[in-house]
């Protein structure tokens, strides 16, 4: 039997978190914009990112996060910052500290030092307007007063949830105006499920050699040749310029050769398919098989920079599906 209790508490939860972004996307204003374009303008030094408690556990996320998406950063532990680890703030870095109250003891340290350095932005994120953080703070960032999901409003719950989601704001506001896309978000995930999303067809594609080229003017017993040679069931066709007129499939040679016994003294240039589909080289691989499926064929052509009749490389469907993509 369903406890509807138990559905109704869960339900509760979310609906009190949700009003607690929706506070959070009201306090997103001048001084959100300050702390990104601080953040943007940093070019020599880091970003280092420090709190205390879940805080701390939130930064380390937003460290993560920020570095992935080409903003790097890193996390300062606030305690071991105190016993030596403070050397790792040098001159012209950016220093994010989040603390929910501002007073936590762990982070008076790092306040002060770089507080004493001009060339040190202190960027605060808290939520009491009268905490020692944000009136040390270069830049202030203001949480909203929130309601804690939890009995007698004192688990951290809805104030963890809203830093959260103002990391993932920050990452991706710096993302966008660094016009940081999904190629460069590729490299840096070279492994795992998420990597595998984001190959493109460069990665995939037959290259040089590979590539089934053959000359237009070709006889098509040559082409016979070729094409059982290659292996691939398929030959792209250049003219004397070497730019891509055509492409041939083993499929158009059984169809040809049971109307025409004297197929094989034909050029490939009278029986080709002309105007082949060719995608840019940028393309996700699984967008190409899409392409692949919907056409009902098993190959491309590849070029780049809208070069469509200069084939660079050569994408078949064994490719794709051989790297786990669907």
């Amino acid at each position: 039997m369903i406890n509807k209790k138990i559905i109704s508490i869960g339900k509760e939860v979310i609906k009190i978190e949700i009003d607690s972004l929706k506070k959070l996307s009201s306090n997103i204003n001048n001084s959100f914009e300050k702390l990104i374009k601080t953040i943007l303008n940093r070019k020599n030094g880091k970003i280092i990112i420090s709190g205390v408690g879940k805080s701390g556990i939130i930064g380390k996320k937003w460290a993560a996060t920020l570095s992935s998406t080409g903003t790097p950063s890193f996390f300062l532990d606030a305690s071991n910052a105190s016993h030596g680890d403070m050397g790792q703030i040098t001159s012209n870095d950016t220093v994010i500290l989040i603390s929910l109250s501002g007073q936590s003891d762990e982070l008076k340290n790092i306040i002060q030092y770089s507080s004493r350095n001009k060339n040190i932005k202190l960027i605060g994120v808290t939520s009491k307007k009268d905490s020692i953080l944000f009136k040390n703070a270069d830049i202030k960032f203001l949480l909203p007063e929130v309601k804690e999901a939890g009995p007698g409003n004192i688990i951290p719950t809805s104030s963890t949830t809203v830093q959260v989601a103002l990391g993932d704001a920050i990452a991706i506001a710096c993302m966008r105006y660094k016009k940081f896309g999904k190629l460069d978000f590729k490299k840096f995930h070279p492994s795992g499920s998420l990597s595998v999303k984001l190959k493109t067809v460069e990665d995939l594609m037959l290259i040089k050699k590979k590539i089934p080229f053959v000359k237009d003017s070709l006889s098509m017993k040559s082409a016979l040749k070729s094409i059982t040679r290659m292996g691939l069931g398929v030959l792209v066709v250049i003219n004397k310029k070497n730019q891509t007129v055509g492409i041939l499939t083993d499929g158009d040679i059984k169809r040809l050769s049971s109307l025409n016994t004297n197929f094989q003294s034909l050029k490939i240039k009278k029986v080709m398919k002309k105007n082949p589909i060719s995608v840019d080289k940028n393309m996700l691989a699984a967008q190409a098989l899409s392409i692949m499926n919907s056409k009902k064929i098993t190959s491309l052509c590849v070029h780049q920079n809208k070069r469509k009749n200069s084939t660079i490389g050569f994408i078949h469907i064994h490719n794709v599906l051989e790297a786990n993509i669907s």
